[in-house]
């Protein structure tokens, strides 16, 4: 509460830095970037924040997997698949531009789940996993083309810019369109963070624990997939954060799903929230979301791999 307090009131007006309380009374102006810019992107940072986190925790849980994260089963290359063509074919407006990403999204999902269950290989964690890479190299290869085709001098640079993240644009009708998915999203993982340990053992022993993998593992992957979804429609790929947050949470909340994934939520938003601040006060030009993201994340991650704190048990 504290880490969102202090980002409302940082911004470059009326001066660079911090802004005092008071001037929201005396400026109207002021007071109407508060409540119109600052507030629905703080907001936004937060869901965006804990969903990443969140479901970056479920998965490396569920997975057994420490170097899992959200977007592995397509997710996020189908949304920025979505997002470009939906660009490349004319769309101006940013919200049909996001649905475009939001569907190409699930859609990843789906072939993902539908291409595990023909695989022939391995049991079902190893068969998503596969086919999770598989359906990412696709993406990012059909990704790759559109750019290629993308007229270079008015479409490509936005193409770009979305792919490293931001929320620039967000305001209250695109988070009002993102929020009920990323709420219902966080609620179902909070829900079921109880089972998240249990299946994070092999399917016997799952089963003799009174556990249903198969249906139960999709149930989390299915409700942490669609949050990511959807906050990534409506801000763009944001990296490193779903991969080392539950490594920061799990240092003090432990390996176990009960209190590790609820952390992860609690650590993503406050991460997001920093990163956020970062990159739309440390330059004259506000800078892509991931950059810091990904340079905080990846020092973060260093140090826990240098420090031995990292890992899950199984």
């Amino acid at each position: 509460m504290l880490a969102f307090v202090l980002y409302l009131l940082v911004g470059r007006y009326p001066k660079p830095g911090f802004t005092n309380p008071l001037s929201f009374f005396e400026d109207p102006l002021a007071l109407r970037i508060l409540l119109s810019v600052r507030l629905p992107r703080a907001v936004g940072a937060v869901l965006l924040g804990a969903v990443l986190g969140g479901a970056g925790a479920a998965f490396q849980t569920v997975f057994g997997n420490p170097l899992v994260e959200p977007g592995f089963l397509g997710v996020s290359q189908g949304a920025a698949l979505g997002a470009a063509l939906a660009m490349v074919l004319g769309a101006a407006d940013p919200n049909l531009v996001a649905l475009s990403a939001f569907v190409a999204a699930l859609a990843a999902l789906r072939l993902s789940l539908v291409l595990a269950a023909r695989f022939r290989f391995g049991g079902q964690v190893l068969r998503l996993v596969l086919a999770g890479i598989a359906v990412s190299a696709f993406c990012a290869a059909a990704l790759s083309f559109v750019k290629y085709a993308a007229d270079p001098l008015s479409q490509l640079p936005d193409i770009t810019f979305w792919t490293m993240g931001g929320l620039s644009a967000m305001g209250w009708n695109r988070l009002a369109a993102a929020a009920p998915i990323a709420i219902i999203s966080l609620i179902s993982l909070f829900a079921l963070r109880w089972r998240a340990t249990i299946l994070s053992l092999d399917d016997e022993a799952s089963r003799a624990l009174g556990a249903r993998p198969e249906f139960e593992r999709g149930a989390i992957i299915v409700a942490a997939t669609a949050g990511v979804a959807a906050m990534t429609a409506v801000s763009g790929i944001v990296s490193w954060v779903g991969l080392v947050v539950p490594h920061l949470a799990r240092v003090t909340a432990g390996p176990d799903g009960r209190s590790s994934i609820p952390a992860s939520m609690a650590v993503g938003a406050l991460f997001v929230l920093a990163c956020d601040a970062i990159s739309r006060t440390a330059l004259p030009g506000e800078l892509p979301l991931g950059i810091p993201t990904a340079l905080l994340g990846a020092a973060a991650f260093v140090a826990l791999l240098a420090s031995r704190r990292t890992g899950i048990p199984r």
